[in-house]
């Protein structure tokens, strides 16, 4: 397995965040933010028609045909943005959902708390829901997040999104590297701007410690991200040539779900460590900023909130954390779960 990004991976996400700088950014944030637009129909047609949402749908199927890794890529960038909406939702139901390929159809999920409680995100600007027949009814509560409305479902149970989880919770941990690489920036920034006793703050040793931290957090939850990127993307390349062939034997069968389980680890574990490094350098980043960050003006608090619902969807961390113990409980018994 290579887990460096190739010269392909590396123009597509130089593509993607050109793509972003240029239709969303800081001005345009700014604009949602004060004006309340969680989700711009239009730029959701324009990242359509990139491809953002059919990365990952075969080419037989009018998609890109790339892979999770090229996917993580995507919305490492995405979440470096603070791009509002659904994304994670609408990419997972390109192919299943009309019009959510290319952009046209905006589609949500039951995925905020364990197992998919009853909160649902961007309820209102929604065409359709994830693995539901259609749209329920629900009642607006306050969120943490300016731009991530939240709907409380009044009618009927939560959709089943098991099938989605992994692919939803690896997606989700690269939009928080995004936030956490980006919060780093910021605070490595002003830090070299902002001067107290005739110097950079940044040549202060507590800055530094702070910064070094964040860069830390940042490039090792990245860096679990990618591995778990290309594992994943490796075991439904074997899980597919397997179907392609005869049924397996039993040995074989135990392998597979070996490897799933390992995978499964991978993903809870990549998500752990994104969720920590964006609340923790959000957090750190407003540490660097002092009273500057705590103002509406800045954008750090908007990294934060946002960090702290996305810590909430597809993979909360006692799940993580269950997933990854029995992971390791898994391998230490030698691949009997306890």
């Amino acid at each position: 397995m290579d887990f460096q990004p190739t010269r392909d991976q590396r123009d597509l996400r130089a593509g993607v965040r050109e793509l972003l700088a240029g239709r969303y950014g800081r001005d345009a944030l700014r604009a949602a933010v004060d004006g309340g637009s969680a989700v711009d129909r239009e730029l959701w047609r324009e990242l359509g028609a990139a491809g953002f949402f059919a990365l990952r749908l075969p080419e037989a199927e009018g998609g890109v045909g790339l892979g999770l890794p090229e996917a993580v890529l995507v919305f490492e960038e995405a979440g470096r943005a603070l791009l509002p909406g659904p994304l994670v939702a609408t990419h997972l139901a390109a192919g299943a959902v009309p019009g959510a390929a290319a952009g046209a159809a905006v589609v949500t999920a039951f995925d905020l708390g364990e197992r998919g409680g009853p909160l649902v995100s961007y309820l209102a600007e929604a065409d359709a829901v994830l693995g539901a027949a259609g749209l329920p009814p629900g009642e607006p509560v306050r969120s943490a997040d300016p731009l991530t409305p939240l709907h409380r479902v009044t009618g009927g149970g939560p959709a089943d999104v098991s099938g989605y989880r992994e692919a939803g919770a690896l997606l989700t941990a690269a939009l928080q590297v995004g936030s956490a690489l980006r919060t780093l920036e910021l605070a490595v920034r002003y830090a070299g701007e902002r001067e107290q006793f005739g110097q950079p703050i940044g040549a202060f040793q507590a800055v530094k410690h702070l910064c070094a931290g964040m860069l830390v957090r940042a490039e090792v939850a990245r860096t679990a991200v990618y591995a778990a990127a290309v594992m994943a993307q490796a075991a439904d390349a074997a899980d597919g040539q397997a179907a392609d062939g005869e049924a397996a034997d039993g040995e074989a069968a135990d392998g597979e779900a070996a490897e799933a389980a390992e995978v499964a680890g991978e993903i809870a574990a990549a998500k752990l460590l994104a969720d920590e490094a964006a609340v923790r350098n959000a957090r750190d980043c407003l540490q660097v900023h002092g009273g500057m960050g705590f103002t509406w003006e800045a954008d750090v608090h908007l990294h934060l909130k946002r960090a702290w619902v996305r810590a909430e969807q597809w993979v909360t961390a006692a799940e993580a954390e269950e997933a990854l113990a029995a992971e390791l409980s898994r391998t230490a018994t030698g691949g009997e779960a306890r």
